[in-house]
């Protein structure tokens, strides 16, 4: 976590020259964060470097999310060549570490992050891609890609596209409402944050990668948290809470069932990934959570076809087996 050479000199172009660089985060991508201190004042440097990521779909996202009165992090300065952004610094309050403290909070805090999809859903969707079939099958694919040759699984790579697609329509409806989708709204990227409308009052991180798709991909994000458990039971009452507020329409429980599914196959191929390609063996230890929202998710009736090629191809009585380094993650 030593900040890049071009740092100081994007600080000093800023009005930040004389301020301290100290480490704060680094995440599943190519992306560090650091936080600037200098006097009382406070803010975040980005470093996402080229060409392994690109800033710029992160200040569009940001521009439009604020313009629609969301609290994204205000932009204080880029350099695109560098890949240099510095931030509005939302502080430490994470909503996963303030319930690590304060799990007397849960219900309500999470009643706020689902009242904000529901609100994020009644806007205009941000001007990006679409969260389409290919996307849909490209990510889904990192399970066979990355975690069955990881667990030494010769499987039907053809019969589980096939499955996909015969589930995939369910969350294809052309009544299903277009909504922005942040694709990684959990408790690690939401802030508490003082000082807002009370409805939008929760910081939002993280959201480069948004597309546009159904409004139940980023409400099983929430609530199917690969690093954090959330109990069926507050998964149901707050599923219920954003349908009485968002009022979805037909077809909204098979769409949260299947997408449910397709994002926690997904996530186990990436986690896999972690490891075996970047060395990051301690993702291994969120596969047990991360199989057992899976085997929830293909329960539903609408996940049948998907549910039949895990079965013939993956048995529950294998799922759990530790890949190579798993044990010490």
């Amino acid at each position: 976590m030593i900040p890049p050479a071009a740092s100081r000199p994007f600080l000093h172009s800023l009005g930040w020259g004389n301020a301290d660089i100290l480490p704060l985060a680094g995440d599943a991508s190519f992306r560090r964060y650091f936080r600037v201190v200098d006097g009382a004042r406070r803010a975040v440097l980005m470093d996402a470097p080229p060409p392994h990521e690109d800033p710029r779909p992160f200040l569009g996202v940001a521009e439009h999310l604020s313009a629609q009165g969301f609290a994204a992090p205000a932009i204080y300065g880029a350099d695109l060549e560098q890949g240099l952004v510095l931030l509005e610094d939302f502080g430490d309050a994470r909503v996963r570490d303030h319930l690590d403290e304060h799990p007397a909070d849960e219900e309500a805090i999470y009643a706020r992050a689902v009242r904000l999809l529901a609100d994020l859903h009644r806007a205009a969707p941000v001007d990006a891609p679409p969260y389409d079939r290919e996307v849909y099958q490209r990510e889904a694919g990192l399970l066979t890609e990355w975690y069955c040759p990881a667990a030494g699984l010769d499987v039907d790579a053809a019969g589980y596209a096939a499955a996909w697609d015969g589930v995939l329509p369910l969350v294809e409806r052309d009544d299903a409402p277009k909504v922005t989708v942040l694709r990684d709204y959990h408790a690690e990227n939401i802030m508490l944050i003082d000082g807002r409308p009370q409805s939008h009052d929760l910081g939002l991180l993280d959201f480069q990668d948004a597309l546009v798709g159904h409004p139940a991909y980023d409400l099983v994000s929430l609530l199917q948290d690969a690093r954090r458990d959330v109990a069926p039971d507050l998964e149901r009452r707050m599923l219920a809470l954003y349908k009485e507020a968002a009022q979805p329409g037909a077809g909204f429980d098979a769409a949260y069932a299947v997408l449910g599914a397709q994002r926690n196959a997904k996530i186990i191929g990436i986690f896999t990934r972690l490891c075996k390609r970047d060395g990051k063996s301690r993702y291994l230890s969120y596969l047990p959570r991360m199989w057992g929202l899976l085997e929830r998710d293909l329960a539903h009736p609408a996940l049948a076809p998907v549910a039949r090629w895990f079965d013939a191809n993956i048995p529950p009585a294998i799922r759990a087996r530790p890949l190579e380094g798993q044990e010490a993650a």
